[in-house]
């Protein structure tokens, strides 16, 4: 039975990573900051999962966990994910997103000599580490120039996944282009639209309030990115492989998607741009080249934009009429 440990497991890969790992019989082990809504859910959804509280930025704590368990996967998937928000805790997202991962991989290293085992890690990189990209599409040669403190910090973890993999760590990385699913909080603007959008056309929200609607991006249907994680981690080579889509669409695009789907036709009327959720530092255009994963994993989308938009839509409108539901009583 595979004994798998898995940071930021009540997030939107995570638990999507779960998802697949029970399927498959696996021990799970995830690591938590304190016991949120995600994670009492997560526990209720699978109750055979073991949590452990912890923080990434306790090194040594982390390492004893890792240690404990002595897992034969490592997933990383923890950290500041928002890129907004690394400008308002820069030095936080330097520790959490970047040296932390210097810690999880030397606690694995360790492990491997200290017992002989062959423990397989994972770390989850970004499209963020382009920065404003020399090429387009960009690939695993493309060069790293971020223009964020998120993309900073994920450069260094991603650097060191490769020095750790010199070392003789079995360790592997994806750079992660946008990826979606019902699962991402409103924080993200595609599940700002789409909870927005099923709002709007419930009479609950008059406006949706954006920031430029020219940015474009390549967005994923986010179960398979995760199987591209699973993939990758355990491939006879430990590698580097950007997971992306290899198209890409405006914002305007996504929204207008998602408001077609709400049944809005005129979705111009209820957007406004609004110059406060301009980044001063937005990044115009991404787009990534999977060739590498496709041929040395045998990975590939399976869910395009249009319908990626719609499930969206769907479950945030059956959210609302949940919510609006009335109660039934219950006979004493």
């Amino acid at each position: 039975m595979t004994r798998a440990f898995i940071t930021g497991i009540s997030g939107q890969d995570g638990s999507y990573l779960a998802d697949r790992l029970v399927e498959e019989g696996a021990e799970i082990h995830g690591l938590i900051r304190g016991w949120d809504k995600d994670s009492v859910a997560l526990s209720k959804r699978y109750p055979g999962i073991t949590l452990h509280d912890g923080d990434l930025a306790d090194a040594s704590g982390l390492s004893q966990l890792i240690h404990e368990l002595a897992p034969d996967e490592i997933y990383n998937l923890a950290g500041i994910s928002s890129v907004a928000q690394s400008w308002e805790i820069p030095v936080i997202t330097g520790k959490i997103t970047g040296i932390a991962v210097a810690g999880i991989l030397d606690a694995a290293l360790d492990l491997n000599r200290k017992t002989g085992s062959r423990v397989r890690v994972f770390q989850a990189s970004s499209s963020e580490m382009f920065g404003t990209p020399s090429q387009s599409p960009q690939t695993e040669s493309t060069p790293l120039s971020p223009t964020s403190p998120y993309g900073a910090a994920k450069v260094y973890a991603h650097h060191m996944v490769q020095v750790y993999r010199s070392r003789g760590l079995d360790v592997s990385s994806c750079i992660f282009y946008n990826h979606e699913s019902p699962r991402r909080p409103e924080t993200f603007v595609t599940r700002k639209i789409t909870a927005s959008a099923a709002r709007i056309a419930a009479g609950q929200q008059d406006f949706l309030d954006l920031g430029s609607l020219d940015v474009e991006r390549d967005w994923g249907w986010a179960p398979d990115y995760v199987d591209a994680m699973v993939r990758a981690t355990r491939h006879e080579k430990s590698g580097d492989y950007v997971i992306a889509t290899g198209v890409r669409h405006t914002v305007a695009h996504f929204v207008s998607v998602a408001f077609s789907a709400a049944g809005i036709a005129d979705w111009e009327s209820v957007v406004r741009v609004n110059p406060a959720f301009v980044r001063t530092a937005e990044i115009s255009s991404m787009l990534g080249d999977s060739t590498k994963a496709r041929d040395v994993l045998g990975w590939k989308p399976t869910v395009e934009l249009n319908e990626l938009v719609a499930i969206m839509v769907q479950e945030d409108m059956r959210l609302i009429r949940e919510s609006s539901s009335p109660s039934r009583s219950v006979a004493p």
